[in-house]
């Protein structure tokens, strides 16, 4: 202990030993001491010579304070005094300033420790677990350590923790620390982690990290925090940029709707803190993360459409229109608003609906435009405006004629300034940067619509008084004639190529003027100086673009005539090599890679992002075109008009036979349903046909009963005391009874005679159909041939049933005729039985009757459903047959159309042209109409 206390205190008798001889004692104290304390008192000695002997302690004491960390885990203080003393000697961190020699020996050797702790994996598995610990000296350190690690050698370490079991898990609890410190240093860590490691960005998110950061966030105060809420949104960046999964989980667990309570600012924004301005800064970033153009179109159309509905536009655009906002806030607001609205209608016709509180109120779009032309704005702000029109023009044609409508004569206002007159204003100061966003601007509502370029042409300028107007189109040439600023001729020479190009009335309109052609060319072959070779080779691509474009309506500038022009004046590849200094140069190539126009300075402000691949759709065009002769143009032309003839042809019948296929298809649709309707009527009559066998059992039953009755009739007849009580007068009503019965048999004859007759015809129209065609109903036929005999055995049955009744009644008769009636009533008992079994009888034959009926109509609807089949079957056999014949047609018409075709290919690959393949094409055609065919 004394030799401890030496060490600390330096009050040690004798010579002082080294520093390197004191830490060698130490460790040697670490390795071989028993007790508790004395390990713990030397590893606090190491603690505090770690920062000032680092390279000492780090080569010596490494792997005994490791092996500490893996044998004193019931020791929370020895655990924190070795977890700071390997932090001390890995961290680069220094408080006291030193050059730069020395800070850069500090990071190597900060490199060199890491990379030795993280030799073996299981060390920082072993501190992974120490983040279990809740004792503050412990799970603090570990946590410092852990973030330091992963400056040093991030990529190693991220990869040690993403295969340890449960090791981001443990991490992220950090976040659900109740000690603040612990919190906001595992924040830090988790930044380290994250950066550059989609793997453990994707499970960082879905260990519910969203969630509670935007708790963090709300809990610290929002955009009125500290740095706490800073580190916040840097880890919330660093999980969404370039990650679209957890751009999509963000946008699925509505946190989008949780960011608009970020940019509520009041009426005062004065006096803004710096800490203030990072976090609005960084929540910007993070809305711009999730609609930046880089993304996926589908989901930034999604996430677009949700900041609409949460109203996170329209609190954007409040701040935009505020007052006392700072300079670098709004203009990242405005850069925030351009990609929020970029591509999205909706969003843009919003924002084509805002007005500033002014007095009057003026459109947003006319404030920021007034912006963008004022020389005395910050450059960053003018860009950032730029790109805010380019965005809102982007792909909204809808705005685009909004914003050309205002230079029309028809719609000016002289009380008001419009959109349109603030671009003309700078498309003409004497600002060139003006004239140069100017001219994008106005670009950007002519890309891709021509209908606007045609609309600008009628355009006019009043110059001065006393003269007359002139077009715009002939006002931009006058300046590019006059000698201007580079950046201002770059931009109008811009404007001109994205406003004739595609568009051959503008071409006229450019050509008819006698000086524009001779300017151009007097550019294009003066050896100029390395300024001027850009505006050479845009001059180069105006010309290219007058002549591909070009409709030959003016006899002295044809196409032909602009290429002898620029051979002889210039030169073809004199001409090639000056349009190839545009895509040389170094501003073209930084332009082209993202929309947002970002220069360093104004001077470099030369190239718009969409007119790079202007460029990149015409170079190669326009150099073909300038090197073919008029007569292989009239050539190309002939087969291309030719090809495009039989295209339409071709296309024809592919038409007239998808609709034949549709026809086809709806008659098998149509056969379908009447298979099933013929289906539905044999059900039908087989359920008729067991309602008739029941028939035929209760009538066998009846005819029983009767049988039995005839043979007590016939026993009483024997003894005439019994059955002489019969009265005649209801003998008459009986006869009556039959009489009416007979009848109605009569009549029941007659009708069955008509059905059988139907029936016969029915069989004889089916016997003389196709075999196709009478194989369908032969089964119903057989069923209604064996529903008549079951229906005339009925019959039979019912006659015979008649017979005896009258035979029953016969015998009546006689016995009242012969007999008379006794004292003692017996043959009134006689005759009222007699006469109850007679009125049993008519009842039965009553209920055969409507049975009878039943059946009669089952029939007649049965056969009724067979004619209407047989129509149907009829009528679409025809139409079958029509269709097949049509198609053989077509058929013929489409080999006549093969060879002519090609015929036609032969010639073009003696031309020289590329000609696909038959095979390639009879393959096209044929996915093209299996497709069609799966589709119907």
């Amino acid at each position: 202990m004394n030799f401890f206390r030496g060490v600390i205190t330096g009050q040690a008798a004798g010579p002082q030993p080294t520093g390197a001889e004191t830490i060698q004692k130490l460790c040697d104290r670490v390795a071989s001491s028993t007790l508790l304390e004395d390990r713990r008192d030397a590893v606090r000695a190491l603690k505090s010579l770690s920062k000032k002997y680092r390279m000492e302690v780090g080569t010596q004491a490494m792997d005994h304070l490791i092996n500490i960390l893996q044998t004193d885990r019931s020791d929370s203080e020895i655990l924190g005094y070795a977890l700071d003393t390997l932090y001390n000697i890995i961290c680069n961190d220094e408080e006291e300033e030193q050059d730069e020699n020395a800070q850069k020996q500090a990071d190597d050797l900060g490199a060199q420790f890491t990379e030795k702790l993280i030799q073996d994996p299981e060390h920082i598995t072993l501190l992974l677990t120490l983040l279990e610990e809740f004792d503050f000296h412990v799970r603090w350190p570990a946590v410092k350590l852990l973030t330091a690690l992963l400056k040093n050698q991030g990529v190693q370490v991220q990869g040690i923790i993403l295969v340890s079991p449960m090791g981001v898990s443990r991490l992220m609890d950090l976040l659900a620390d109740s000690r603040e410190v612990i919190r906001n240093d595992g924040l830090l860590l988790l930044q380290q982690l994250t950066k550059g490691n989609a793997a453990i960005q994707k499970i960082v998110a879905f260990e519910n990290a969203f969630e509670r950061l935007l708790d963090i966030i709300t809990e610290e105060g929002s955009s009125d925090g500290g740095i706490v809420v800073e580190d916040c949104l840097l880890l919330l960046l660093n999980l969404l940029k370039n990650n679209s999964s957890n751009q999509n989980f963000f946008k699925e667990g509505s946190y989008i709707q949780r960011m608009k309570p970020w940019f509520e600012v009041g009426d005062d924004n004065s006096g803004w803190s710096a800490q203030k301005v990072t976090n609005l800064h960084l929540m910007l970033q993070l809305v711009r993360v999730m609609v930046s153009p880089v993304n996926s179109p589908g989901a930034t159309a999604n996430c677009q459409k949700c900041m609409f509905q949460c109203d996170l536009l329209q609190q954007l655009c409040t701040i935009l229109m505020a007052t006392g906002v700072p300079a670098d806030i709004l203009t990242e607001t405005i850069n925030t608003v351009s990609e929020v609205i970029r591509g999205s209608q909706v969003n843009q016709d919003y924002f084509a609906s805002v007005n500033a509180p002014s007095n009057p109120p003026r459109p947003a779009i006319v404030v920021l435009l007034m912006s963008m032309v004022n020389e005395r704005q910050p450059f960053v702000l003018r860009c950032a405006v730029l790109y805010c029109f380019q965005c809102f023009l982007y792909k909204n044609q809808k705005g685009q004629g909004e914003i050309v409508a205002t230079l029309l004569p028809s719609t000016i206002d002289a009380n008001s300034i419009s959109a349109g007159q603030l671009l003309c204003g700078g498309l003409f100061s004497a600002d060139s940067l003006s004239n140069w966003c100017a001219a994008v601007a106005l670009a950007h509502a002519l890309q891709d619509n021509l209908t606007q370029k045609e609309q600008l042409l009628r355009v006019q300028l009043a110059t001065s008084l006393g003269k007359p107007p002139v077009s715009l189109l002939q006002q931009c040439t006058n300046i590019l004639s006059q000698g201007s600023k580079v950046q201002t001729r770059v931009g109008l020479l811009m404007l001109l190529c994205t406003w004739i190009s595609n568009c051959p009335i503008a071409v006229t309109h450019f050509l008819h003027n006698q000086d524009n052609v001779p300017f151009l060319t007097a550019q294009i072959s003066e050896n100029l100086g390395e300024d001027e070779r850009l505006v050479q080779g845009l001059c180069a691509l105006l010309l290219g673009i007058c002549i591909f474009y070009n409709d030959n309506s003016l006899e002295n500038y044809t196409k032909e005539k602009l290429k002898q022009l620029i051979e002889k004046r210039i030169g073809k590849e004199n001409f090639v090599e000056k349009l190839g200094f545009i895509t040389k140069h170094e501003l073209y190539s930084r332009a082209a890679l993202k929309p947002q126009p970002v220069f360093p300075s104004p001077e470099q402000m030369l190239f718009d992002h969409e007119f790079t691949k202007l460029v990149k759709e015409l170079e190669g065009v326009i150099t073909k075109a300038v090197h073919k002769s008029s007569e292989e143009e009239k050539k190309e032309e002939e087969v291309k008009k030719t090809l495009e003839q039989h295209d339409n042809i071709i296309t024809q019948y592919k038409e007239l036979i998808r609709e034949q296929d549709a026809q086809i298809q709806e008659l098998k649709e149509q056969m379908t349903t009447m298979n099933t309707q013929n289906e539905q009527m044999q059900a039908t009559i087989t359920q008729q046909l067991s309602q008739i066998q029941q028939h035929k059992d209760q009538y066998n039953i009846l005819k029983l009963k009767l049988g039995k009755e005839n043979q007590s009739l016939s026993s009483s007849q024997g003894e005439s005391s019994q059955v002489n009580g019969l009265q005649t007068e209801e003998l008459s009503q009986l006869r009556e009874e039959l009489e009416e019965l007979r009848k109605q048999h009569a009549l029941l004859q007659t009708q069955l005679g008509d059905k059988d007759a139907l029936i016969d015809s029915l069989k004889s129209s089916a016997q003389t159909e196709s075999p196709a065609g009478g194989s369908d109903n032969t089964e119903l036929l057989q069923e209604l041939d064996a529903l008549k005999s079951q229906i005339q055995s009925q019959l039979a049955e019912i006659n015979q049933l008649k017979v005896e009744r009258q035979e029953l009644l016969r015998k009546a008769e006689a016995v009242s005729s012969d007999t008379a009636p006794t004292s003692d009533g017996t043959s009134d008992a006689t005759k009222a039985d007699l006469e109850s079994r007679l009125i049993a009888q008519t009842s039965e034959t009553e209920k055969l009757k409507e049975s009878r009926a039943e059946l009669e109509q089952q029939l007649a609807s049965a056969t009724s459903s067979v004619a209407i089949l047989q129509t149907e079957k009829t009528k679409l056999q025809s139409e079958l047959q029509e269709s097949k014949k049509e198609q053989d047609d077509l058929l013929m018409l489409l080999a006549d159309q093969d060879q002519k075709i090609t015929a036609l290919k032969q010639k073009l690959k003696d031309l020289g042209e590329m000609v696909e393949d038959e095979d390639d094409i009879d393959a096209r055609d044929q996915t093209s109409e299996e497709d069609d065919e799966d589709e119907d």
